[in-house]
């Protein structure tokens, strides 16, 4: 069975005609009957009744118009591998890296005018298998990831905001130590529903030999910056990307004292497909748009 004789086939089932099918295929309709001919010899069954006044499709025919269909959309996706453009590239990340994005993808064009850049929002499980099955040639995430098949290159170190009641304690004055901020509860939506910041926090706390004390957890449909105004004994973090659109009414925005609450930002590739000039670019060009870490 070829993929010729099932583009015919479908031809003539869609245009119930020989003659109109070969039209639509540029070919003669001898050749379109031979190879239906050839396929129905192979399928042992008639795929067509055929009248000197029409041709309709027998049971077996429309059986496999959906199959002949399917198999001819696996060949466009299968050619679309080969044929993707050198000048194509889909990153992807999440909301928070929109701006760093756009500004990597403004000046990747002013180095290649011809180049299409889509940006795609996904979720980070989201991002890593888009990358791992060619669907984006990068990703943009916080944290790193652990596969043999991917490249992780680090971007830049984010400080996360601690963020603060303007009524607590820490709330003015130098920023606080890990060692200040222990002394009080933190705010953050439950683990499984931020495990990353969960880990940067944990992970400070433990190199530093401090215990972490937990406030009620952030609902999903709640922000802990928001919540802190409820429960302004405690203390929360975000990132710096949501800060800058976080209103500050009431609260108080700082860094940790010594910086030991950071995160890395790094772009994900796959590391078995050979770099593209306009991928090693916009990597690069990320790299450039990193955030001033300032806090007002």
């Amino acid at each position: 069975m070829e993929l010729r004789q099932l583009k015919y086939f479908l031809a003539v089932g869609e245009e119930l005609s020989f003659s109109r099918a070969a039209e639509r295929c540029y070919v003669s309709q001898s050749a379109i009957s031979l190879q239906i001919a050839k396929l129905e010899r192979e399928m042992g069954e008639p795929l067509f009744e055929r009248s000197s006044r029409s041709v309709r499709l027998t049971v077996v025919g429309a059986q496999l118009v959906s199959i002949a269909r399917h198999m001819l959309e696996l060949e466009q996706a299968a050619l679309a591998l080969t044929t993707r453009k050198q000048n194509q590239l889909r990153l992807t990340g999440n909301m928070t890296f929109a701006a760093n994005a756009l500004a990597a993808i403004v000046r990747v064009r002013e180095r290649h005018p011809e180049a299409e850049i889509d940006f795609v929002l996904k979720r980070f499980a989201e991002q890593i298998d888009a990358v791992m099955s060619g669907d984006c040639q990068v990703a943009l995430i916080r944290g790193s990831v652990e596969r043999s098949s991917l490249q992780v290159t680090e971007l830049w170190t984010e400080d996360l905001v601690v963020v603060l009641a303007e009524g607590h304690p820490l709330a003015r004055g130098e920023n606080p130590s890990l060692e200040q901020l222990a002394a009080y509860p933190l705010l953050l939506p439950k683990r499984s529903d931020q495990i990353l910041l969960h880990r940067v926090i944990e992970g400070a706390m433990k190199r530093s030999g401090l215990r972490l004390t937990f406030g009620p957890p952030v609902a999903p449909d709640h922000t802990a910056s928001a919540e802190l105004l409820n429960h302004p004994e405690c203390w929360s973090i975000i990132y710096a990307s949501t800060a800058e659109s976080t209103p500050k009414t009431g609260l108080a925005f700082r860094t940790e004292a010594h910086h030991r609450l950071q995160l890395a930002v790094s772009a994900v590739v796959d590391s078995s497909i050979p770099a593209t000039d306009i991928q090693r670019d916009l990597i690069e060009a990320l790299a450039d748009t990193a955030p001033d870490q300032t806090i007002d």
